[in-house]
């Protein structure tokens, strides 16, 4: 950890990579994991009085775009302060900026010419009506292209987007997607601004199990970030309900897009049965 005052002495750059790799020790220091060490220790100030001014020194970045400094700007002023909520957020807007993104790895890039014809354009889609996902904050391009195309080979009508998910278009992306994106219907909303009239429910721990839950025929299925799940809003607005994936392994943890991959296996076959 290092010292507020200290991060003042550092150049644009070297405090933006410095900061974020602080937001990185938080995180795992709240969720109890912190590495050896890099727990927190300074005993002048608690955590989350340390958090939220490292939180302040970010929205003081010139480079920080006014729709995330707002979402940070909530969070800080939040009624209940979710230190790690913030960290993450904090993080990632820094690692926007710096142009690093999670999951960066280069992939083999497979033959996906499946959704076009011989002159290249996209060909009809067979898919379910009214069946569509929203995907709330997904950073890594590689999840966000994973669930293009689990959405697209299963038949997903529409593909949702939070503001801060990772760009569609960006390479890593449209390499895990193999085709999809480019096939795929999609837009940016905020929660508010999703279709009126379809069910809404969410994908989460503490819900009903798959097996058991009443999938709509027509609906949208809410997914939300590899390192925190879906935000309280979202699950506010989940009002058709919540539906799990029961697991038995020691992680009990699945990567965002195999997730969504054994939800639509799911609710396509709840379709089919009608």
């Amino acid at each position: 950890m290092i010292e507020p005052g200290k991060l003042f002495q550092l150049e644009g750059g070297q405090r933006r990579r410095k900061l974020a790799l602080t937001f990185g020790a938080l995180e795992r220091d709240i969720a109890g994991i912190a590495e050896k060490g890099s727990s927190y220790d300074f005993p002048s100030m608690t955590r989350a009085a340390y958090t939220k001014r490292l939180a302040e020194i970010v929205l003081h970045d010139p480079a920080l775009p006014s729709p995330a400094a707002a979402e940070l700007r909530s969070l800080i002023d939040a009624e209940v302060f979710d230190e790690r909520r913030v960290c993450n957020c904090a993080r990632n807007h820094l690692l926007a900026i710096i142009g690093t993104f999670p999951a960066e790895w280069d992939l083999v890039i497979a033959p996906h010419a499946f959704p076009f014809d011989k002159n290249g354009t996209v060909r009809r889609r067979d898919f379910y009506p009214g069946m569509c996902v929203y995907a709330e904050d997904i950073r890594s391009p590689f999840n966000l292209g994973s669930i293009f195309r689990s959405a697209e080979a299963f038949g997903v009508d529409k593909v949702y987007l939070s503001p801060f998910c990772a760009d569609p278009r960006q390479t890593r992306a449209l390499r895990s997607g193999m085709g999809c994106i480019e096939a795929l219907g999609w837009e940016r909303r905020s929660l508010d601004d999703l279709p009126h009239g379809l069910p809404i429910f969410a994908l989460e721990t503490g819900g009903t199990p798959i097996s058991e839950f009443s999938f709509p025929p027509q609906g949208i299925c809410l997914i939300g970030s590899e390192e925190l799940g879906l935000s309280p809003q979202a699950l506010d607005h989940a009002e058709y309900g919540r539906v799990s994936i029961p697991m038995k392994g020691l992680k009990a943890s699945l990567n965002v897009g195999v997730a969504f991959g054994v939800l639509l296996a799911s609710w396509t076959q709840s379709v089919k049965k009608g």
